[in-house]
């Protein structure tokens, strides 16, 4: 596979990359008027014992998809890199607008694009880490005008860059609109992750967004509040018997303490040792898990040319 994918630490070749989540957290907090406890991802200790245990398990790399209005911090994701032996993918752009208004409201779409752009070909957060992905996010069931003004210049910085696009549905919801969106501005779906499938599990809608071409992210493996996991694993194995195994990745979305080992959770090698058995119960075979572990996150974070 030619080209490279972008991490924390440098760029790798996407041979490289190994086992691979496509939507994580693992260093982030929210503005001060949405913080709680559980959300406070700042322990550079804990989080790099959780990398350590993932990295036991057979975890490679991982998406860390905090971007700047919930709290990034790119000097710490280098840290936990090099201590762990995780690769970490990290984002520019923006999360939902809860978060990201004040970000947006007042700049125009060349304003934001040149700051992704920037993020992604000089460094993040006052380093030398460059952003792998470019994120841009909707909120439930509406694409609003910060919205859109959000994907065209994610559309922009992309086409400047070359970075893969990785996006937020809220519960799921805008998945074709976001894919319209970003098609209406030149994008090619191949570069296209959609967030947050898993939210909405149903069947159809599924379908038609693989018919798109883009890469569809089943990220809110264990949390069971949503859906359980042997749901998830019967739509996974459906998909791939439909010939869509090429467009799936998997995460956890892990943006919660109580997520972690440490505060009485799965932790991050969860996927690993409990969601693959389900999918190997479902006749999911060895070389379909390693499409959606290590082959399709390794083609679609690839870069299209060097910056």
């Amino acid at each position: 596979m030619n080209g490279f994918i972008r991490t924390v630490l440098g760029d790798i070749p996407p041979e490289s990359l190994g086992v691979c989540y496509g939507h994580e957290h693992i260093y982030g907090q929210p503005p001060p008027r949405y913080a709680e406890p559980d959300l406070m991802l700042t322990d550079e200790s804990a989080a790099i014992a959780e990398m350590q245990a993932l990295y036991a398990a057979g975890g490679r790399a991982m998406v860390e998809m905090t971007t700047p209005d919930y709290g990034r911090n790119a000097a710490a994701m280098q840290r936990i890199s090099r201590a762990s032996g995780i690769h970490l993918i990290a984002a520019t752009g923006y999360n939902k607008e809860k978060f990201s208004a004040p970000f947006l409201q007042d700049a125009s779409v060349d304003e934001l694009a040149d700051r992704f752009i920037a993020e992604v070909t000089t460094g993040m957060d006052g380093t030398d880490a460059r952003a792998g992905v470019i994120k841009g996010s909707s909120t439930l069931d509406t694409i609003s005008p910060l919205a859109e003004k959000l994907f065209r210049a994610v559309a922009k910085a992309h086409h400047a860059t070359g970075a893969p696009i990785s996006t937020h549905t809220e519960a799921g919801t805008m998945a074709l609109e976001q894919v319209a969106l970003l098609r209406s501005e030149g994008v090619d779906p191949a570069r296209i992750i959609i967030g947050h499938m898993d939210r909405k599990l149903e069947r159809d809608l599924h379908l038609q967004l693989a018919a798109t071409g883009v890469t569809l992210s089943y990220d809110q493996i264990s949390k069971t509040k949503y859906y359980p996991d042997e749901a998830r694993a019967d739509l996974l194995a459906e998909l791939i018997a439909a010939g869509h195994g090429h467009q799936l990745v998997l995460g956890g979305d892990t943006a919660r303490r109580s997520y972690w080992l440490s505060g009485g959770g799965h932790g991050y090698s969860y996927i690993l040792t409990h969601f693959v058995p389900l999918l190997k119960a479902r006749g999911v075979s060895a070389t379909a898990l390693a499409e959606l572990l290590v082959s399709n996150p390794a083609r679609v974070l690839t870069f299209q040319f060097r910056t």
